[in-house]
């Protein structure tokens, strides 16, 4: 069935529609959105909160992300989904925790997630984190940071990447 007009009839939501010309109103743009990895083997202090230095871009839609202050500042105002993912290793198997922070305007502890805190250490811990965040589209910026936490050996992380997008509201 094709739609030439729209009076003041109801359309019915079963049936299927072909729209011609130009749908206006519907959908939206989530960008400014930017997503950027560390390096692999990043090493971290011991039970020290450091800003994750995701310094290659995967894709950047505005410029809003610095690769050198690993900070994504939009110059669009809204509400913004941020988030970290990150594969966290201890070279002797002795991870006992690792503490992820989003930080909005570099305020340490904006969000934190910790997995686990446990004595039974291990060779490698995974996170996913992510928050919404309003940013005000001139000197709000995002952030993330880890701190990983063993009990002896190297602590590193094998994997992490950060990013964010503007969300449709």
């Amino acid at each position: 069935m094709a739609i030439t007009k729209i009076q003041s009839e109801s359309l019915n939501l079963a049936d299927t529609y072909d729209f011609t010309g130009t749908v206006t109103g519907a959908g939206g743009v989530m960008t400014p959105a930017f997503q950027a990895t560390a390096p692999g083997d990043q090493s971290y202090s011991d039970n020290v909160m450091t800003v994750i230095p995701a310094n290659t871009e995967e894709y950047d839609t505005d410029s809003a992300y610095n690769t050198s202050t690993y900070r994504f500042t939009p110059q669009t105002a809204g509400k913004y989904f941020c988030y970290i993912q990150l594969t966290a290793s201890n070279s002797a198997q002795n991870l006992k925790r690792v503490l992820t922070t989003i930080r909005k305007n570099g305020a340490n502890n904006y969000q934190d997630f910790m997995m686990p805190d446990s004595s039974n250490n291990t060779r490698k811990i995974g996170v996913f984190q992510g928050l919404v965040l309003d940013l005000n589209g001139s000197t709000d910026y995002f952030e993330a940071a880890a701190s990983l936490d063993g009990t002896s050996g190297d602590n590193a992380t094998d994997y992490s990447r950060i990013g964010a997008y503007k969300i449709i509201t």
